[in-house]
C-alpha cells in the first residue's frame, strides 16, 4: 500500500501512536490523531505531533471518522472489540496494529517474542548473542522502542528482534517473522481477553502466517505452549530445562545443550549462565534457539550467556542497606512473573506487592511464599484481594501503605541483615504509574531516599 495522499486514523498516542503518525506523516499520509484522553490529559507528550500538521480528535471515540479514512491504526491500548473497530470492519475499512504497520514497512527479517512472561529478557539476550555474531540488530516492539519507528531504517541483511504482545497481535494480517518464539503462557490480560482460550489463541496468532521456511519456538515445558505445535506450518523446535529433547535446546549434564537438526552443540554450563533463576535458564534457552538457527555460532551464545547482567526492572539488584538487599522487579507485572522472582531471592524475603487489577488470582501467588516470604507489604488497586487470599491462605504477616515510598520505609521496617526486599507487584502499574518502567523507576528512587536517611 502507498500511504502518500492517504487518510489515516492513529488511534491511541501513547508510545506506539505517537511514532505511528510520524511515520504516517513522514510518507505523505493525512492523518486524523485520536485519544480518548484531552489535550490537557495528554499534555506535552503530543508536542511535537503539533508541528507536523496533524488533524487532532480528542476526548472521545472516533466511531464519527472511519468512513472519512482510508485506513486505521490502532495502538496496543485500544481492545480490538471496541465500537469504532467493529463499524469500520463493517464499512469494509482495514484496521490494523503498530506491529502489523511496522512489518509492511520493514525489509528486515523478523524475530518475534511473546509470552506471558520472560519476553524482555529474551528479546535483549537474542540481540546481544546476534550482534556478538556481527548482525546489525533492531531490538524493538513492546521493550519501548516501537518497532514502527525503526522500520524504515532496515535493510534485508539487519535482524529486528521484536517483542510482541498479545494486545498488538489482535489487529495482524500480513505479519510473518521468520523465528516466531512463545516464551510460555500462563493466566493474565483476562480483563481484556476474558477468557483463557481466548488468551492463548491471540498468543498463537503469532506464527498464523510462517511456512516451511521458517522456524517456531515453543516451550517444552509448558503444557499450554507445547500444545501449539500441531498448529505450525513451520519448522518447530522446543526449549525445556527438565528434560533432553531430540531437537532444539536443552539441559544435559549440567550442560546447555542445542541441535537444529545439525548435530549437537555443547554451549556453556548452566552454572556459567550469569542471569539467575530458572526462569532465566528458559530465557537462556530460548534465546539461544533462535540465535543459532539465525546464523550466530555456538561460541558467539556461550561468551554472550556468561556475560549479559539481565535487564532493568527485573529482578534489578539496587541496594544493600544495613544489611539488607533490595530487588527491583516492577516488570513483574502479573502473578507468574513475580513467582518466578520468589523463587529467585536467596534467603528471607519482605516483599511488595499490588497494583491494577488485571482479574488474576492470587492463591499459587500466595502459596509460593513456602518459607522464603516472611511478610507482604501491599499497596494499590488489588490490596485488598491480596490481603483477602493471603488470610484465606493462612498468611497474615500483611500490612498495607498508600505508596511506594511508604512501602520502602515499611519493608525496611519488617527486614533483618540478611533479608532481601523485593519489590515485585505481580500486577500492572496503570492503577498508580503511566507504566512500570515509571513504577521501577520511583522504587529505586526510594531505595536511594531511604539510605540517604539511614546512613
Amino acid at each position: 500500500m502507498t500511504y502518500h495522499g492517504k487518510t489515516v486514523l492513529v488511534v491511541g498516542l501513547a508510545r506506539s501512536g505517537i511514532a505511528v503518525t510520524r511515520v504516517l506523516r513522514s510518507l505523505g499520509a493525512r492523518v486524523i490523531a485520536n485519544d480518548i484522553k484531552t489535550r490537557q490529559q495528554l499534555g506535552d507528550s503530543i508536542s511535537e505531533l503539533e508541528l507536523l500538521d496533524v488533524d487532532f480528535y480528542l476526548g472521545g471515540t472516533p466511531d464519527d471518522l472511519v468512513d472519512k479514512v482510508d485506513l486505521i491504526v490502532i495502538s496496543p491500548s485500544v481492545p480490538i472489540d471496541s465500537s469504532f473497530v467493529q463499524k469500520a470492519r463493517c464499512l469494509g475499512r482495514e484496521v490494523i496494529s503498530e506491529l502489523e504497520l511496522a512489518y509492511r514497512l520493514c525489509k528486515a527479517p523478523v524475530i518475534a517474542i511473546t509470552g506471558t512472561n520472560g519476553k524482555t529478557t529474551t528479546v535483549t539476550l537474542t540481540g546481544e548473542i546476534l550482534k556478538k555474531a556481527g548482525f546489525n540488530v533492531y531490538v524493538v516492539g513492546n521493550i519501548g522502542v516501537p518497532f514502527v519507528s525503526k522500520a524504515l531504517e532496515m535493510n534485508k541483511d539487519d535482524i529486528a528482534v521484536v517483542e510482541v504482545s498479545s494486545f498488538q497481535l489482535e489487529a495482524i494480517y500480513n505479519f510473518h517473522p521468520r523465528v516466531a518464539a512463545i516464551l510460555n503462557i500462563t493466566e493474565d490480560h483476562l480483563n481484556r481477553h476474558k477468557t483463557m482460550e481466548n488468551y492463548i489463541a491471540t498468543k498463537a496468532r503469532i506464527f498464523e502466517n510462517c511456512s516451511s521456511d521458517d522456524w517456531v519456538v515453543l516451550n517444552a515445558d509448558n503444557e499450554v505452549t507445547a500444545r501449539l505445535a500441531s498448529q505450525a506450518r513451520a519448522q518447530v523446535l522446543f526449549f525445556s530445562r527438565l528434560r533432553p529433547l531430540k531437537r532444539g535446546a536443552w539441559v544435559e549434564d549440567g550442560t546447555v545443550v542445542l541441535d537444529i537438526g545439525d548435530g549437537k552443540e555443547a554451549i556453556c554450563g548452566v552454572e556459567d549462565i550469569f542471569i539467575p533463576g530458572a526462569h532465566n535458564l528458559e530465557n537462556a534457552l530460548a534465546a539461544s534457539l533462535m540465535a543459532r538457527v539465525m546464523g550466530a555460532t555456538a561460541e558467539d551464545i556461550a561468551v554472550t550467556l556468561k556475560t549479559f547482567k539481565g535487564v532493568e526492572h527485573r529482578i534489578e539488584y539496587v541496594d544493600t542497606i544495613g544489611g539488607v538487599k533490595f530487588y527491583n522487579d516492577s516488570k513483574g507485572t502479573n502473578p507468574d512473573a513475580s513467582i518466578k522472582a520468589i523463587q529467585a531471592m536467596k534467603g528471607p524475603t519482605v516483599l511488595i506487592a499490588g497494583g491494577m487489577d488485571k482479574g488474576s488470582s492470587f492463591e499459587e501467588f500466595i502459596d509460593a511464599f513456602g518459607k522464603t516470604v516472611t511478610h507482604m507489604v501491599v499497596l494499590g488497586e488489588t490490596a485488598d484481594k491480596l490481603i483477602k487470599t493471603a488470610k484465606e491462605k493462612g498468611f497474615d504477616r500483611v500490612y498495607r501503605v498508600s505508596s511506594v515510598e511508604e512501602s520502602v520505609m515499611k519493608a525496611f521496617s519488617l527486614a533483618s541483615p540478611g533479608y532481601n526486599v523485593l519489590f515485585s507487584p505481580a500486577c500492572a502499574s496503570w492503577d498508580m504509574f503511566k507504566d512500570y518502567e515509571e513504577r521501577g523507576r520511583v522504587f529505586k528512587s526510594a531505595v536511594r531516599a531511604l539510605k540517604g536517611e539511614v546512613e
